[in-house]
C-alpha cells in the first residue's frame, strides 16, 4: 500500500513511489515550497526538504527568445546556445518556415543537444523526423515524464495483452504506480 505523502515519509520511500503532480503541488503547498514547475522539479524540490528541511526556490528562467533576440533578429543562421528557450518567437519564426511546426519531444532535445548547430540544422532535424514518422514500425519518442503513456504502449506493444482494452491498460497501470519501485510495464510470465 502506497504511503501517505507528509513531511514524515522517508526520502527512499518518498523516491519510490508514483505521485501525481496535483499531489506534489498540495505538499508543497502545505509546507510553503513553490508549486511551480514540472513533476521532476517538484519531486527534486520536495526531496531536498525531506532530507535537509531546506525550501529551494525556482530559477526563473529568462522569457523571450535566445539570447534576447526580437523576431525580427531570428534567422536559420541564428545559433543555438547552451540555454536556448523554446519560447514563442522561437515557434513564430519557425512557423514561417515550416508551417505546421510545433515543439515536439524530438525537437525540444534536438535543441538541447545540439548547441553549436544553427536553425538551420533544426529545419533539416524537423524533415528527417517527419520522414521518420511515415514509417509504419516508427514510434515517437515519449518523454520521461510521461510514465503512463510509456507503460500503455508497452501494454499494448506485448503480444500476450492482444485484444486487451484500454480499462486492462488502465487497471495494469493503477495496480503497478500503487506499488514502489520503477513505474514500468513489465510482461507477466
Amino acid at each position: 500500500m502506497r504511503p501517505k505523502l507528509n513531511q514524515h515519509i522517508k526520502t527512499k520511500e518518498f523516491l519510490s513511489y508514483y505521485w501525481l503532480k496535483k499531489e506534489l503541488q498540495g505538499f508543497c503547498h502545505d509546507h510553503h515550497i513553490p508549486r511551480s514547475g514540472s513533476k521532476a522539479e517538484l519531486t527534486e524540490r520536495i526531496h531536498l526538504f525531506l532530507q535537509t528541511g531546506e525550501i529551494k526556490r525556482p530559477v526563473h528562467k529568462k522569457t523571450g527568445a535566445p539570447n534576447g533576440k526580437k523576431l525580427e533578429e531570428l534567422s536559420l543562421d541564428t545559433v543555438i546556445t547552451k540555454h536556448h528557450r523554446c519560447s514563442q518567437s522561437v515557434r513564430t519564426f519557425f512557423k514561417t518556415i515550416i508551417p505546421n511546426f510545433h515543439f515536439s519531444t524530438y525537437i525540444q532535445n534536438y535543441f538541447k543537444q545540439n548547441g553549436g548547430k544553427t536553425y538551420r540544422d533544426v529545419v533539416t532535424a524537423w524533415y528527417e523526423e517527419e520522414s521518420r514518422k511515415k514509417d509504419p514500425s516508427y514510434q515517437r519518442e515519449i518523454g520521461a515524464q510521461f510514465e503512463y503513456n510509456q507503460f500503455t504502449r508497452d501494454f499494448f506493444a506485448d503480444p500476450t495483452n492482444k485484444g486487451k482494452s484500454r480499462a486492462d491498460a488502465i487497471a495494469a497501470w493503477r495496480a503497478v504506480k500503487e506499488q514502489p519501485g520503477a513505474r514500468t510495464y513489465k510482461r507477466k510470465n
